[in-house]
C-alpha cells in the first residue's frame, strides 16, 4: 500500500509541477517538443511491455488484442466529442483532453501495482511521470494565456491529479481480485487509450514544436524506458 500511495503521489504531483512550469515558466519551443517527444516514446515503450506483453503471456494474444483495440476507439471517440463541444485549443477541452488521457493511464498504473513489488513499476511510472510534465505545461499555459488566472490555473489542474491519483488507487484496489482474463484486457485497455494518445496528441504536437530531432527525441525516449525497465528488474 506504501508503494502504491508513494508512485501515485509522484506521478500526480507531475501535473501540479508541470502546471506550474507551464504558468510560471518557458522553454523553447523546440525544447519543448523534444522533451514532448522524449517522454513519448518512453510511454509508448512501457505501455507495451508493463501492460501489452504481461497480459499476452499470462491470459492470451485475444484477450491484448480486444482491450488494446476498445482503449483505441474509446479514446478516439470521447476525444472528437470533446473537440467538437469544447474545441481543442479551449481551456475545457484540454483540461477534459488530459483527464481522458491520464483516467487511463493511471488506471493502468494502479492495476500494474497488483501484486509487484520493490520497483517492478519502474518503467511505466517514471514514464508517465515524463509525459505528464511537457502535457501538464502546455495545457496550463493556455489556459492561463486564455484569460484564466494563475491560481484558477493551478487549481485545476490540482484537481486534476487528485482526480487521476484516485483512479490509480481505484485500479489497485477495485482490480486486485478479478480473473487473469479480464485484468488482461483492463490493462490493455487502458494502454489502447494512451497509445491513441500518443498517437493524436502527443507526438503531434513534438513534431510541430521540433520537427528536426522529434524521431531523434523519441528514439531516447525508447531507450530511456529500457533503462527504466530494467532497473525496475
Amino acid at each position: 500500500m506504501l508503494m502504491l500511495f508513494a508512485v501515485v503521489l509522484v506521478v500526480s504531483g507531475a501535473l501540479v509541477a508541470g502546471a506550474a512550469w507551464g504558468i510560471y515558466g518557458r522553454l523553447p519551443d523546440r525544447l519543448e517538443g523534444f522533451l514532448v517527444a522524449l517522454a513519448g516514446g518512453a510511454l509508448l515503450l512501457s505501455v507495451t511491455t508493463e501492460l501489452i506483453q504481461p497480459s499476452i503471456d499470462k491470459s492470451s494474444v485475444f484477450h491484448a488484442m480486444l482491450g488494446v483495440a476498445a482503449g483505441a476507439i474509446v479514446f478516439c471517440g470521447l476525444d472528437y466529442l470533446i473537440d467538437e463541444k469544447w474545441g481543442s485549443n479551449s481551456g475545457g477541452g484540454l483540461l477534459a483532453a488530459i483527464t481522458l488521457d491520464g483516467i487511463p493511464e493511471n488506471l493502468a498504473l494502479g492495476v500494474a501495482l497488483i501484486g509487484a513489488g520493490g520497483l517492478e513499476v519502474a518503467a511505466l511510472a517514471g514514464s508517465i511521470l515524463l509525459s505528464n510534465l511537457p502535457e501538464a505545461a502546455g495545457g496550463a499555459r493556455s489556459m492561463a494565456s486564455g484569460g484564466r488566472s494563475k491560481a484558477q490555473v493551478m487549481l485545476l489542474w490540482a484537481g486534476t491529479a487528485g482526480l487521476l491519483s484516485a483512479a490509480a488507487i481505484a485500479g489497485n484496489l477495485l482490480l486486485a481480485g478479478v480473473g487473469e482474463g479480464t485484468l488482461a484486457i483492463i490493462r490493455c485497455f487502458a494502454a489502447g487509450a494512451v497509445v491513441a494518445s500518443l498517437a493524436t496528441e502527443v507526438f503531434p504536437k513534438a513534431y510541430r514544436d521540433d520537427h528536426y530531432l522529434s524521431g531523434i527525441a523519441t528514439a531516447l525516449g525508447v531507450i530511456l524506458a529500457f533503462v527504466l525497465g530494467d532497473l525496475g528488474g
